[in-house]
């Protein structure tokens, strides 16, 4: 969900000018803490979320733990720092992360305007729609007339006026300030429809008291990109993340999973060699060893199985690939060439 904040956006705009000397070398302090930082949702199921355990599991959380191995060899060298949508740029702009992986959409004013850098799109979400089950609604063009819950104050709210103004359809909005308030209207029936980031919709339904008498509708009405974000000012920072989210997607093009990783390293694929360290020196050119895909790969996988076991087909949120599958499988992940 995109919430309209523009004033923590003021706030950590004017954060940026110092924060650029304090995002310098971040390489370097994070080696001598011996942890990455990690700026996290306050929990969402299946992108950042405590499990029964009390561990920190999801795709948002994945990404952190896969620069923990490309940097330290060791997944479990991140700290979680939970913060809310407010929170989460002062967070990153004053130092107290290193790297935010929350769900956040990237948008203009944010690349421009915050002084952040995003590192790319992790999850491709757009707002949707979910309508029980009973209603026997296959689309929201279905939804003329339909009361619909929806959280103040935010890019949802406006969406759906649009949306609806634009397919020439009445609606009757029932809209409270909270989200928990949102949840809770819709699971007493006091609206037909819900309506946030699909994802978000996939992860409330898991809270429902009959989660299979719901569904999410297939239309999706906006662009919601999600990916992580680090600070400006740090090129080497920015260029470890970057190439963190793109060896996952490449390692899944290449074929390489978490399964198969010792027959790979054998491999005479010129491509494959590249990217495990067993040519050039790609690794040590961003400032780690050569074989920091490797230690992603054994650690947390490649992107298809951080994909499905938190989101996907292995996940309760049984999420499809859509937009997110390989650009070669009809999606919008692609990751760059490593040579």
């Amino acid at each position: 969900m995109t919430k309209i904040i523009l004033s923590a956006v003021a706030g950590a705009a004017a954060l940026t000018l110092g924060a650029h000397a304090a995002s310098a070398q971040t390489l370097e302090a994070v080696k001598a803490k011996g942890y990455i930082q990690c700026g996290v949702s306050t929990g969402l199921a299946g992108f950042s979320n405590t499990d029964d355990a009390g561990e920190w599991t999801g795709l948002d959380v994945d990404f952190c733990r896969a620069m923990a191995a490309a940097i330290f060899d060791d997944p479990a060298a991140v700290r979680f720092s939970p913060l809310s949508a407010v929170e989460r740029f002062t967070a990153l702009q004053s130092g107290e992360i290193d790297v935010l992986s929350r769900n956040t959409t990237w948008t203009m004013s944010r690349d421009t305007a915050l002084g952040l850098n995003f590192v790319g799109v992790t999850f491709y979400d757009g707002q949707g729609f979910m309508v029980p089950a009973e209603l026997n609604v296959d689309s929201a063009l279905q939804l003329s007339g339909a009361s619909v819950c929806v959280q103040s104050g935010t890019t949802t709210e406006l969406n759906l006026t649009d949306y609806f103004s634009a397919n020439n359809m009445e609606y009757n909005p029932v809209v409270f300030e909270g989200l928990e308030e949102v949840n809770a209207a819709y699971n007493a029936g006091r609206c037909d429809v819900y309506t946030t980031d699909s994802s978000g919709l996939y992860a409330i339904r898991l809270t429902l008291d009959n989660p299979d008498d719901h569904v999410v509708l297939p239309e999706l009405i906006s662009k919601e990109p999600l990916g992580p974000a680090v600070r400006r000012g740090d090129d080497q920072w920015f260029g470890i993340a970057k190439w963190v989210y793109y060896g996952l997607v490449y390692a899944e093009e290449l074929g390489i999973s978490s399964e198969n990783l010792e027959e790979m390293l054998a491999s005479e694929n010129p491509d494959v060699r590249r990217a495990l360290g067993g040519d050039g020196t790609f690794g040590a050119d961003m400032g780690l060893e050569n074989d920091w895909l490797v230690k992603i790969v054994r650690h947390v996988g490649n992107y298809g199985e951080v994909f499905e076991r938190n989101v996907g087909a292995d996940s309760p949120l049984q999420i499809e690939r859509g937009l997110n599958a390989l650009y070669t499988d009809g999606g919008l992940q692609y990751g760059m060439p490593i040579r």
